[in-house]
């Protein structure tokens, strides 16, 4: 038998790599093997090679699967870091609508993650340094500990943190807000990292989930960390949870309204205050102390309508990570890689994730035109 080189064994598991991510995409589109052949004009047999990496696809066929399937090009061909909030193949016996969820967020993560190193690449955007924890991290306390931290290097004290966007931007984690059912998903890709977080649910929902994806950058990852290293993933994400709880809304706070009479309506007036969910609030207010545990389910069943959280908040609309798609920066980064023609009108817009069309961009004169 004649041996394989190396150039041919790196072809081989290059196409098999493809071929298990189109069986991902599929698996996550809920159409068989067969109803995916129809859909592009090849046999089911020849899906079935494609995604056991026997067949090569060629650029025709593989922007057919990416349109049908509806994911980016880019995803068959890019290999994804391997450091991600939410990871796990998708396969037959795990295809359920969260399976196929989480495999969608992914993937518009990735998508996320390919802009903004383009923009760095362009040299039109220069994000901020990664801000991670340095101590001990192993249980709620420590995670609530370094929320704390955190809150003092941005200086925002015990007060309500206007923007989770901007926060994450700060930290070096630009967020994406998307169009997708589920909550939310991280990577860090050598000195960049990007977040993206589902539209979908509630404001306050949104930004817990913006909030845990934050933690998940600043307590690092499970390879490498005293947190990786010393929980199971849901004692790691119980963990996470307990940071962005502290983050949004720290318990400082609550011990400070709790001085006088603690009530309902103080509650719901900080929960108003700090953007937070009912829920994430009630729990908060129990670690505080400001209510007692036995009642948290009493509570709990008493979630304030919008009208009553307008009200606590002198109805003044507070729409965190609700019009805006992306942070400041890389909005302005888009903007100066249009005007310096090193992305077309309708990258701008796809970069911008829908926060603008082609007509809010400034018409430019063309290249040839300029002196």
């Amino acid at each position: 038998m004649r041996p394989c080189d190396n150039r041919t064994m790196t072809v081989l598991r290059e196409w098999v790599t493809i071929g298990q991510r189109v069986r991902e995409a599929r698996l996550a589109a809920k159409l068989s093997q067969d109803e995916l052949g129809r859909r592009i004009g090849l046999d089911r047999t020849m899906i079935a090679k494609i995604e056991a990496g026997t067949r090569r696809i060629d650029a025709v066929e593989l922007v057919r699967l990416g349109s049908c399937l509806d994911v980016p090009l880019d995803h068959f061909l890019h290999e994804s870091p391997a450091v991600l909030s939410r990871r796990g193949a998708l396969v037959e016996e795990e295809a359920t609508g969260a399976g196929r969820s989480s495999f969608r967020l992914e993937a518009a993560l990735m998508a996320w993650l390919r802009d903004v190193r383009q923009l760095h690449d362009l040299g039109v955007l220069v994000p901020h340094p990664l801000v991670t924890y340095s101590g001990t991290v192993t249980c709620g306390a420590q995670a609530r500990e370094a929320a704390t931290w955190l809150r003092e290097r941005f200086d925002y004290g015990s007060t309500a943190i206007p923007s989770l966007m901007a926060a994450g931007e700060r930290a070096g984690l630009p967020i994406a807000v998307i169009d997708l059912p589920g909550d939310g998903a991280c990577v860090v890709d050598g000195e960049i990292a990007v977040a993206v977080v589902s539209k979908v649910g509630d404001p306050g929902r949104r930004r817990t989930t913006a909030a845990h994806e934050l933690g998940h950058l600043v307590l690092g990852d499970e390879y490498s960390s005293d947190l990786g290293t010393h929980a199971s993933r849901a004692d790691r994400e119980a963990i996470i949870d307990a940071f962005a709880a502290e983050f949004l809304l720290p318990c400082a706070a609550i011990r400070t309204d709790a001085g006088t009479a603690f009530d309902r309506d103080a509650l719901v007036r900080l929960a108003a205050a700090y953007r937070t969910s009912w829920s994430l609030a009630v729990r908060q207010a129990a670690r505080a102390g400001a209510l007692d545990r036995d009642n948290v389910p009493t509570w709990l069943a008493q979630t304030p309508t919008r009208a009553e959280l307008l009200d606590a908040a002198g109805w003044v609309p507070q729409p965190d990570l609700e019009w805006e798609r992306v942070p400041g920066a890389v909005a302005h980064a888009v903007m100066l890689a249009y005007r310096q023609h090193l992305i077309t009108a309708g990258r701008a817009v796809e970069l911008m994730r829908g926060q603008i069309t082609e007509v809010d961009l400034p018409q430019l004169a063309s290249e040839d035109d300029e002196p």
